[in-house]
């Protein structure tokens, strides 16, 4: 018993010793669009992602219905046919950014973050991922982007759609996070 005691003291000092920063209103954007063809982007506005400023871990959750489409019916495509969001209903990213320190982030400072990717039931891996970081008072903003393609998560693009959507897949993100 006094172990137990003694373990739940260190892991209640170690939880309440490190910095986290919080969002719920994180942005996560795509783009797949094709020159002269309706525009294929979406825009999540309700992404959840933490920062965790002892050591650089990172993690964000996407709900994947989250995203929205200014066409309706390419939304509900999306989440049918490609996304499969009723199978899959969540995306998410954890990873870690390198050489991280929360005191470099007086003035905007640009760090790498590697980390796994999970989408539509597949996950990849990452590396060196520019992400721009800075720290006003009690936030800390942080804003990337990335290209992946939809064959690297199973995401088959049907041929007659083939030549409007395009295989690589820009993702931005912007999430201002607030001290927890």
């Amino acid at each position: 018993m006094k172990h137990l005691l003694y373990f739940i003291a260190f892991l209640s000092l170690n939880i309440y010793s490190q910095e986290k920063y919080l969002t719920r209103s994180g942005k996560v954007n795509f783009e797949a669009s094709v020159p002269s063809f309706e525009e294929v982007k979406a825009e999540n506005n309700s992404t959840t992602a933490i920062l965790n400023t002892a050591n650089g871990e990172f993690a964000a959750l996407v709900l994947v219905k989250g995203f929205r489409f200014k066409n309706a019916l390419m939304e509900e495509h999306f989440n049918e046919n490609y996304a499969e969001s009723d199978k899959f209903p969540k995306a998410s990213f954890k990873g870690t950014i390198i050489n991280f320190s929360v005191d470099k982030l007086n003035n905007e400072k640009t760090f790498k973050i590697n980390g796994e990717l999970t989408f539509h039931g597949k996950t990849k891996m990452f590396e060196n991922i520019a992400v721009d970081l800075k720290k006003d008072g009690e936030m800390i903003n942080m804003t990337g982007n990335f290209k992946t393609e939809a064959s690297e998560f199973d995401i088959k693009i049907p041929k007659i759609v083939s030549k409007k959507i395009a295989e690589t897949i820009d993702v931005q993100f912007d999430f201002n996070l607030k001290k927890k």
